[in-house]
């Protein structure tokens, strides 16, 4: 992608997609199609929901008038399993690949096609049935990045079950609390999982949480990693031995569901109070991930697909289930992270699997980068054609790398912005649109976003604001699974009328938007609003920092300082020159008023299991106060 530093078309760091992008793309007009979108919503997604099948077609496209409790296609008859899996078994798509897996020591892999998938899946909501689960009724889904995981959400969909997938990392008290409020009947679990070699006891975590949990009368368990586990006659039972039982076997129908019957829960952490859970649909939610992958990523049969996510989070359901399965293309799950036992783990796995579309995490990245260059350049990326990122704003110079290094300068880097709620991408690129380090680019077809002050005015350009949507989405979230109330006041009564996504955000003078933060990750200095990610940016731009996190403390004067932790690249040691030199360097790339109070220097930063930095853990521990909620930490 060729780069140009101040064009005339545009303002700032912009490149531009190569001749070759442009010519391999599915939809080579942005513009075109997002003003066709502009002008007509409901037709947009009319002609995108048409590409896929329906046992009944919809009444309505869009139901608006018990706002904001929209529905999409009313009337309509699916099952997002029929579109999946079942229709792929009457196309060459039947033999194609669905699901690649290798084990984090590479010494397993495990692939199976669409036909493969539809037995396996089959088999798994046999299983399912047989433990009584009916249709509306919750199953807890806590296991490793296996691909029972992937049967195993699959097949609670295709019997009309609602899965809540809760992330194999979470603690006792996590766990049991999302049980509990799911009142779930079943829990599919594995013996345990690997992590950095290590072995994560699973079922002696889900033994703990069932006792305070009666409503569970069923654990399949997963035999994965082999460990001695306690087995609960006639509640516990081995999920390889309930295989070869004949009430397994033989053909499983996919149950006709209404458009908006519920697919899924899944629970997400905020600033406070107990964990939201989210609630999606089988027809909006299908018709949102087809749609996005589609445009987005522009995935073509031929492709490999990898989100290096966990299912348990969004990014997994969406983009490691869903999404590629809807679409038929074949997904790589790998049950490794990117640095165990050597920092090039997940290149090899690029390598050796030829994957074409790569799509991660900023936080790995930068991860990856402190390793230096020399391990992903031992590996051949050349299948490679497009990147990706997710979870939170990339910073420009993670950004470059990330082109530069894995990129080799001619991919572009799809930076995507959306949420556990928004379920699908909202703000983000096609390979066609030109890039700018950082930006998120624009809302997808159909939306239109607006930075708003408190107000709810909508602010000039490069004035930061909230950021809010002002339509409503297909596979948007319904509501808080049991807590109406909560949803309206969490996400519609800030602004009414308009979706208020808690990020903080500011749009440029070309349209683009960058995302700054969460709202409550805003530090305003002497009435100047600053981003944590700005200044987390400017020090990581430094050649010594390989990772940096700020947070806003009081001060007598300013109203708030700037506080900042900094873990250093190999080869740099902690003093107070260095200190004093970020300071300055932050001061330098950002103005005086940026100028951090402190910079500590740290081995580790508090992070949730999907990546992100938990500020309010460090506000906390720097002001001596409790840390709140904390059952989202990475060990």
């Amino acid at each position: 992608m060729a780069k140009t530093s101040k064009p005339k078309e545009m303002e700032g760091e912009v490149y531009y997609p190569s001749e070759q992008v442009v010519a391999q793309a599915r939809l080579k007009d942005w513009d075109a199609l997002a003003e066709k979108a502009g002008k007509d919503l409901q037709g947009f997604w009319t002609e995108e929901a048409s590409e896929l099948e329906w046992f009944k077609k919809w009444d309505k496209v869009l139901d608006d008038s018990n706002k904001p409790f929209y529905k999409w296609f009313v009337g309509a008859k699916t099952n997002i399993v029929h579109n999946a899996i079942d229709r792929h078994l009457k196309t060459h798509r039947k033999n194609q690949l669905a699901l690649i897996w290798e084990s984090e020591d590479g010494k397993s892999e495990r692939t199976f096609s669409y036909f493969a998938m539809n037995r396996e899946v089959s088999r798994m909501a046999n299983i399912i049935k047989s433990m009584g689960v009916q249709k509306g009724e919750r199953v807890t889904i806590y296991m490793g990045r296996v691909p029972e995981i992937v049967f195993a959400m699959l097949a609670c969909a295709k019997i009309g079950a609602i899965h809540s997938v809760v992330f194999g990392g979470f603690s006792v008290d996590s766990l049991q609390g999302r049980i509990e409020d799911s009142n779930s009947k079943l829990v599919i679990t594995c013996d345990g999982s690997y992590q950095n070699g290590k072995v994560v006891e699973l079922k002696a975590i889900v033994d703990e949480s069932l006792k305070r949990c009666p409503s569970v009368e069923n654990v399949i368990v997963v035999k994965r990693v082999g460990n001695p586990v306690v087995m609960e006659s006639g509640r516990d039972h081995w999920y390889q031995d309930l295989c070869v039982l004949p009430i397994a076997n033989g053909k499983c129908a996919t149950e006709v569901m209404d458009a908006e019957d519920p697919l899924f829960i899944l629970y997400t952490s905020g600033s406070t109070g107990k964990p939201k859970a989210i609630l999606h649909t089988h027809g909006g939610y299908m018709v949102g991930i087809y749609s996005t992958l589609k445009y987005v990523f522009d995935v073509q049969d031929e492709d490999r697909w990898w989100c290096t996510a966990d299912p348990g989070w969004i990014t997994g359901h969406s983009y490691i289930v869903y999404g590629p399965m809807i679409n038929g293309v074949a997904s790589f799950m790998f049950e490794g992270g990117p640095a165990y036992p050597y920092p090039n783990r997940w290149w090899q796995c690029i390598e050796r699997y030829g994957i074409t579309i790569f799509y991660t995490a900023p936080t790995a990245i930068r991860g990856l980068m402190r390793f230096g260059e020399s391990w992903p350049n031992k590996h051949d990326l050349s299948s490679l054609r497009l990147l990706g990122t997710v979870g939170e704003p990339i910073n420009p110079e993670a950004w470059r790398w990330y082109h530069r290094v894995i990129g080799k300068e001619t991919r572009p880097i799809i930076d995507t912005w959306w949420q556990t709620e928004t379920g699908t991408f909202m703000i983000t690129p096609t390979p066609v649109v030109p890039l700018k380090p950082g930006s998120a680019t624009r809302p997808f077809f159909g939306q239109e976003a607006e930075i708003v002050d408190e107000q709810g005015n909508p602010v000039p350009d490069d004035t930061e604001g909230y950021l809010t949507l002002k339509h409503p989405w297909p596979a948007m979230l319904r509501t808080i699974y049991n807590d109406d109330e909560r949803y309206v006041n969490q996400y519609w009564s800030k602004f009414p009328g308009r979706y208020t996504t808690g990020d903080s955000a500011k749009r440029d003078k070309d349209g683009y938007f960058w995302i700054i933060g969460r709202v409550d990750d805003v530090i305003k200095v002497s009435g100047h609003r600053l981003g944590t990610a700005e200044v987390e940016s400017a020090l990581v731009s430094h050649p010594a920092v390989a990772e940096a996190a700020a947070i806003g403390l009081p001060h007598d004067v300013k109203g708030q300082a700037i506080h900042t932790f900094v873990m250093l690249r190999s080869g740099f040691t902690p003093s107070p020159e260095l200190a004093e030199e970020l300071r300055q360097h932050v001061s330098t790339h950002m103005g005086p008023i940026a100028r951090p109070e402190e910079v500590k220097f740290v081995d580790k930063l508090p992070k949730t299991r999907s990546g992100k930095i938990m500020r309010r853990v460090l506000k906390a521990r720097a002001q001596g106060l409790p840390e709140g909620d904390i059952s989202t930490l990475e060990e």
